[in-house]
């Protein structure tokens, strides 16, 4: 995996981070990488895809890498709204008309929002754990024991002895989330070191625990994003083609591909199951996930001409 080098784009709120692989002119896919990883998590998978002729964008989120707010006044917030809005003014700050969209963790609830909200800007989805979009209703609804332990960061960022320790031990402690939810993922010094670099941005502590205690209720959001925060509320089903990817061996989230997601993806959507890969499934097996994200594209193209042979 290479070092990427970041260009910079105004965006919204933002000076967003962002590489690129590919040919500036090939078929657009943007792919958004989560929580605590950076824009290298897609190093591997976007060559494999730009060999088929993708423009391949990969943003660092707000909070991460060199991408920076233009205010000093603009709340920090972690919100899913504001992931959205985020990843909609980028498309507009590059030009992109309507992208293949990708994503795990929070960078697939950032897609999941504009594919729900924004429909014509979304060719195909690839959604790693399903439908992202957080449910604000059900947020204080337990859940399972063997569930709720995996959850212990979260609990621990709602205090502000969790903001101190993850401002003081960050490098440490996103090393631990790795680890505990890639449990058969060798992943190497280096390897960390490239993407831990991005969490030295200064307002990675403010946004991270904003995410987290704004979901459960226990922070405000920022009022730039009340109407999209309204209408995500509401489940909004994802018209977009999409292949939804989930992790056989996720030490955060189990599989849960008994499920049947069709009232979510109501475009058409196939299920991939990568047994050996963890929660960084890009990273872990960028071979399989640039095959769904062609898998993607080929059920856009058949959606596509079925429509047409019904003119």
């Amino acid at each position: 995996m290479k070092v990427m080098t970041p260009r910079t784009v105004r965006a919204g709120v933002l000076d967003v981070a962002y590489a690129e692989a590919g040919p500036a002119d090939g078929w657009p896919v943007v792919l958004v990488h989560g929580f605590p990883y950076d824009a290298h998590c897609y190093s591997d998978a976007a060559e494999l895809l730009a060999r088929e002729g993708a423009r391949v964008v990969m943003p660092w989120m707000r909070g991460y890498g060199a991408t920076r707010f233009l205010s000093a006044d603009t709340p920090r917030s972690g919100q899913q709204g504001a992931f959205g809005a985020d990843l909609l003014a980028l498309l507009d700050a590059l030009g992109i008309d309507r992208a293949i969209l990708g994503g795990f963790d929070w960078g697939g609830r950032a897609a999941c929002v504009v594919a729900a909200l924004w429909p014509e800007r979304v060719e195909a989805l690839v959604s790693a754990a399903g439908y992202n979009i957080l449910d604000p209703a059900r947020a204080a609804l337990p859940l399972a024991p063997e569930v709720e332990h995996r959850l212990w960061y979260v609990w621990y960022l709602h205090s502000e002895r969790g903001r101190a320790g993850l401002a003081a031990h960050r490098e440490d402690f996103c090393r631990l989330l790795w680890r505990l939810w890639s449990p058969r993922w060798d992943f190497s010094d280096e390897d960390y070191a490239r993407s831990a670099a991005a969490f030295d941005n200064p307002d990675f502590v403010d946004v991270v625990t904003h995410s987290y205690r704004h979901r459960h209720g226990l922070a405000a959001g920022d009022p730039t994003y009340a109407d999209i925060e309204r209408r995500l509320a509401a489940l909004p089903p994802i018209s977009a083609p999409s292949v939804v990817i989930e992790s056989g061996s996720d030490g955060l989230m189990p599989p849960t591909h008994f499920m049947d997601l069709s009232a979510r993806f109501t475009g058409g959507w196939k299920r991939r199951v990568l047994v050996k890969a963890g929660h960084n499934p890009p990273q872990e097996d960028p071979r399989a996930f640039a095959d769904a994200v062609l898998a993607a594209r080929a059920l856009a193209a058949e959606r596509r001409a079925l429509s047409e042979g019904k003119r």
